[in-house]
């Protein structure tokens, strides 16, 4: 790839700015390029472009906002080639994922611009007055969802389109008619800035205020801080580990105007095996958990890292089936080499648990892994939370439990997760009656006889869940739902007809 796809700088009011001094990409392979290092100062311009466009575009029409994240979408795809061909060098992912995932950002972006131009979004609601009524009249009431404002988005690691530069946080923020700041992650800049190239020839095309959106690249913690602290910035969306989103979370609740943090921030999605899908099928059950747990070397957020299941010769037989299908798997790379160290060290403070270890990486390089497969029991699991705590990557870990109560002791003892699955036949319905009301107080979503990786983009999808997968359980990061993140209700009182039609104009 050529020097000249980059400038290596930052996005701000429609310009490509220095500022801060440079890092260097570290690719999985193929040259690293030098990018811009982001400052308090940088965030601070990208924050007052956003608050000047906010005075437009929150009060711009949904037309011209559906039609502004079509033209994003079409600009990507024009990139696609490009796209492709640098985000396989920093990421290490294959090709055919990379093409996916864009297929899956573009859709998402001509989705919400189909549901916004629907407007039941708005959830819009009228009171007519009531002059005469008695002891008191009432006034008119008029209620509509509007843009929050500016809102800062922080792109993930492990999906370089669909949950970072263009992806469902910077789509709702713009669906919903608010400006958006994106710190970029450090793993894939490259990645990043052909994509801001893409929004911003698409903010042209369209005529929108160029500081509608803007983009920071850095690699230290000083960009993120300063963007979740600035004063005009009104919400924040973050995908990512449970230190890093704690930390920006306490920041947001500790300025003086707190601000929402919506963090997708892990879990361990559990998979609960019962009786008589065991009896019946439970090889199968394995085989197809051992793919999902190493899809994309294990790198989702949805990645079902913990089994639960009956103690015996079936556990036995998940066990043998399971590990055959671990061990026949390649060393993968994985998208940076801090989050290769991360694994080794999750993995290791499970093994110094004195767990049985069925599957034990022996790692290629220091970017790569294989999967890990331990065994524990449900009395072990309940002595020790730090057992649910997320490995990020192909690890797994079965908890053999003595009956269906232990299950539900294990089930109990959750914090909270994106996911739970259950396995169950026609025989099962009784236990998992019994066990559906505990587990839909833990996850966003639940599963029954299937497998968690793969979050379709859909009106009723969910993804999120009570803390720590997420900071806002009320909410969703995946799904026309997650619009109303960055909308807020307000009342018009006695306003006229053409008055309030100025005002909500967008509406």
């Amino acid at each position: 790839m050529s020097e000249q796809t980059f400038t290596g700088q930052h996005l701000i009011a429609g310009q490509w700015v220095d500022g801060g001094g440079s890092f260097d990409s570290q690719p999985a392979h193929g040259p690293a390029h030098s990018f811009q290092n982001g400052t308090a100062a940088e965030v601070d311009a990208a924050c007052k472009a956003a608050e000047a466009a906010f005075e437009s575009f929150g009060y711009s029409t949904r037309a011209a906002r559906a039609t502004l994240l079509r033209s994003i979408a079409d600009e990507i795809e024009a990139r696609g080639a490009e796209i492709t061909e640098i985000g396989t060098q920093e990421t290490g992912l294959p090709a055919a994922r990379l093409d996916g995932e864009r297929g899956r950002t573009t859709g998402q972006l001509r989705l919400f611009a189909d549901h916004i131009e629907q407007g039941d979004y708005l959830d819009r609601r009228h009171d007519a007055a009531l002059p005469d009524r008695q002891p008191l009249p009432r006034p008119d009431l008029k209620m509509v969802q509007r843009p929050i404002g500016p809102v800062g988005v922080f792109g993930a690691s492990n999906f370089p389109l669909a949950f970072s530069t263009a992806g469902g946080d910077t789509a709702s923020a713009l669906a919903a008619g608010c400006p958006v700041v994106v710190k970029s992650h450090p793993a894939h800049p490259g990645t990043t800035e052909i994509v801001a190239q893409a929004i911003a020839a698409a903010l042209d095309k369209t005529g929108t205020h160029p500081g509608t959106f803007n983009m920071v690249q850095g690699n230290t913690q000083t960009v993120g801080a300063a963007l979740v602290q600035h004063p005009l910035i009104r919400a924040v969306g973050f995908t990512g580990s449970l230190g890093g989103g704690r930390a920006l979370y306490d920041l947001c609740a500790a300025r003086p105007d707190p601000i929402p943090f919506f963090g997708e921030l892990g879990s361990v999605n559990p998979m609960f095996v019962l009786p008589a899908a065991s009896a019946a099928r439970i090889a199968a059950i394995a085989q197809g958990w051992a793919g999902s747990l190493t899809m994309g070397a294990g790198q989702f957020c949805t990645n079902p890292g913990v089994v639960v299941l009956l103690d015996g010769p079936q556990a036995d037989s998940f066990v043998k089936a399971a590990t055959s299908a671990l061990n026949a798997v390649p060393a993968q790379t994985m998208l940076t080499d801090g989050i290769a160290a991360a694994y080794r060290s999750g993995r290791d403070r499970l093994a110094a648990l004195a767990i049985t270890c069925d599957v034990h990486s022996q790692t290629a390089d220091a970017r790569s892994v294989v999967p890990d497969l331990f065994e524990t029991t449900g009395e072990i699991w309940l002595d020790n939370r730090a057992l649910g705590d997320e490995v990020f990557g192909p690890l797994g870990l079965v908890v053999r439990v003595s009956d269906v109560a232990q299950m539900q002791a294990v089930a109990r003892s959750l914090e909270g997760q994106l996911t739970c699955t259950v396995q169950m036949d026609a025989g099962d319905m009784a236990d998992a009656n019994a066990l559906m009301p505990i587990l839909e107080r833990k996850a966003g979503r639940l599963l029954v006889n299937g497998f968690p990786t793969g979050v379709e983009v859909a009106d009723a999808m969910v993804h999120g869940g009570p803390y720590p997968a997420s900071t806002n359980f009320g909410h969703t990061s995946v799904g026309t739902l997650a619009i109303r993140r960055f909308l807020r209700p307000v009342c018009y009182q006695n306003f006229p007809d053409e008055l309030h039609s100025a005002v909500v104009s967008g509406s």
